[in-house]
């Protein structure tokens, strides 16, 4: 064959690849993936792992083998925060839950609720326990014991008048159930409606006696315990931080009383307690204290009983008798006979004892 035939057959060869990759249409889907192949062989063990010691567990800070804990559960039990009144009479009730459940108590602090805004009611309530005031296993560690809220208190009853804020340190955890929390029955023409045999600023209203507020027609000053006692309440009823029955030492009253051998410093609870007494049998006399019950009542001559005010049938008074009761109660329901704020004690008692016949 010439060169010049197989230049041409080259030249035609080439023409045609040309045509051929013009005319190629475009590419189709992808088409599906194959099969898994097979697995590979295993590779070989690692090493043995190190195995933890105590000490790198967090949960070891408090579960342990020593007694702190278990010392301070049985002291708790044998408080009266620890008793199963607290909570199994009142926790049901949406007014009492914030004090008396301990979940709720903890939900509403986490919620930033007060007393008198409660929203957090259970059906099956739980005792006051390390939860109620304690952060208890939230990280797992001695944290924990962090208590639930240490921020201030604004007080909220409308005896109140002031509406005062407790700043105590740790203290203002209890200030949030340990204030008046009834409200004030307002006098109408001169007299008061009791409609309650409970009439007064409820169980213990300790840090409104602190703050020197609460009573019935009479604000006084905080005391020296308030505004001069680290950590109020927490510094006296704890000590140390390991007195979980919450019953005050002397000890902790000889750093500013270096004397004290009991509680009746000054003679404050000696006078406060026969201010009561007299008061006491002013009021029995008076057939407004019902001796056997320790609550107010409707005394019926004829019959030699008592019975209960309520809305129906109210107890009516003048409005200095009625102060006076709730001041009386006041001072009986803080427990202290005036520790806790002498000057503040002895005035409610002493406006109670002029206003009484």
């Amino acid at each position: 064959m010439s060169n010049k035939k197989v230049l041409l057959l080259v030249g035609v060869l080439i023409a045609a690849a040309f045509i051929l990759t013009a005319c190629a249409g475009p590419a189709g889907a992808e088409g599906p993936a194959g099969p898994a192949g097979p697995s590979g062989a295993t590779g070989p063990a690692g090493a043995a792992g190190v195995s933890p010691a105590a000490t790198d567990l967090t949960c070891t800070e408090c579960h342990n083998d020593g007694t702190e804990l278990t010392s301070k559960t049985a002291m708790w039990a044998a408080s009266l925060h620890g008793s199963s009144l607290v909570y199994v009479e009142e926790a049901g009730r949406a007014q009492c839950s914030f004090c008396h459940d301990g979940s709720a108590f903890s939900e509403s602090v986490a919620a930033g609720l007060a007393p008198n805004k409660v929203e957090v009611v259970h059906t099956n309530a739980t005792p006051q326990d390390c939860r109620a005031c304690h952060q208890i296993h939230t990280t797992y560690t001695s944290a924990d014991w962090a208590l639930e809220t240490v921020a201030p208190v604004a007080f909220f009853a409308a005896a109140d008048t002031t509406k005062a804020t407790f700043d105590g340190g740790m203290g203002n955890l209890c200030a949030n159930c340990h204030q008046v929390r009834s409200v004030f029955t307002p006098a109408t023409d001169g007299n008061v409606k009791i409609t309650s045999s409970r009439y007064g600023p409820h169980y213990g209203p300790m840090s409104s006696i602190l703050l020197g507020t609460g009573g019935a027609g009479l604000e006084g000053k905080p005391s020296a315990h308030y505004s001069m006692v680290e950590n109020t309440c927490v510094t006296c009823h704890l000590g140390e931080g390991t007195n979980h029955t919450f019953t005050p030492q002397v000890s902790a009253c000889v750093a500013c009383h270096a004397d004290a051998t009991d509680f009746d410093i000054n003679g404050v609870q000696t006078e406060v307690e026969e201010k009561l007494e007299v008061l006491h049998t002013k009021l029995v006399d008076m057939k407004l204290l019902n001796p056997d019950t320790g609550l107010w009542g409707i005394y019926d001559a004829a019959t030699g009983k008592w019975s209960n005010p309520s809305a129906d049938a109210p107890l009516v008074v003048t409005e200095e008798i009625g102060n006076a009761m709730w001041n009386y109660k006041m001072v009986v329901y803080d427990l202290s006979n005036g520790v806790h704020n002498s000057a503040y004690t002895k005035a409610l008692l002493d406006a109670t004892l002029a206003a009484l016949p």
